[in-house]
C-alpha cells in the first residue's frame, strides 16, 4: 500500500499531505460512494457536483459511468471535507490524475453546485456540455436534483 500512495503522490498533480489513496467499495450513485480507507468504510460525496437522482432521468447512466471510472478501484481523495449537513464530501481522482466529478459534469452526467463551488471553471465545464446537448442536456429541461427532490407543494381540501 505505500508504494501505491508513493506512485499515486507522484503522478497526481500538486498533491497536498492530506491526499490519501483509498479503495472503491460501492458506487451507489453517480455522486456519492463508500470508500475503504484506514481499516473502514466512508460513504463520500463528490465535491462540486450533483448528479440526477437513480429515479431521474440520467440518474442510472451516471452511476453506471462512475462505477465504470472507480468501481473497484484504487483512486485518490483530496481535500476530504464535512459540510454543514454532516455530508463528507471530495475531490475523487483517477489514478492518471483526472477528476472523476468533472469527467461527469463533461459528458452532461451532472450539475455544477455552484452555491458550493469555489472553482468558476466548471461553468465553462457545464456550459461545454451543454451546448453539445451531451446527456441530461439533451433533454429541454433538464431537473436538477435539488429541485426534484424538494417536497412538492400540493393544496389541500379539509373537510368536517
Amino acid at each position: 500500500m505505500a508504494g501505491l500512495v508513493l506512485v499515486l503522490v507522484a503522478i497526481c498533480p500538486a498533491p497536498s499531505w492530506a491526499d490519501f489513496a483509498a479503495r472503491v467499495v460501492t458506487v451507489h450513485e453517480g455522486d456519492r460512494l463508500t470508500i475503504y480507507h484506514n481499516s473502514r468504510n466512508e460513504t463520500i460525496f463528490l465535491k462540486d457536483i450533483d448528479c440526477p437522482e437513480l429515479k431521474q432521468p440520467y440518474g442510472k447512466q451516471a452511476k453506471h459511468v462512475t462505477a465504470a471510472f472507480i468501481g473497484n478501484r484504487d483512486i485518490v481523495v483530496r481535500g476530504l471535507k464535512r459540510d454543514k449537513d454532516g455530508r463528507m464530501s471530495a475531490e475523487v481522482l483517477l489514478l492518471d490524475g483526472r477528476n472523476v466529478g468533472h469527467e461527469l459534469l463533461k459528458e452532461g452526467l451532472a450539475w455544477w453546485r455552484r452555491s458550493a463551488s469555489s472553482d468558476a471553471s466548471l461553468e465553462v465545464v457545464e456550459e461545454l456540455a451543454r451546448a453539445s446537448h451531451k446527456g441530461l442536456w439533451a433533454d429541454s429541461h433538464p431537473v436538477p436534483p435539488w429541485k426534484w427532490k424538494a417536497p412538492k407543494k400540493t393544496s389541500r381540501k379539509y373537510s368536517n
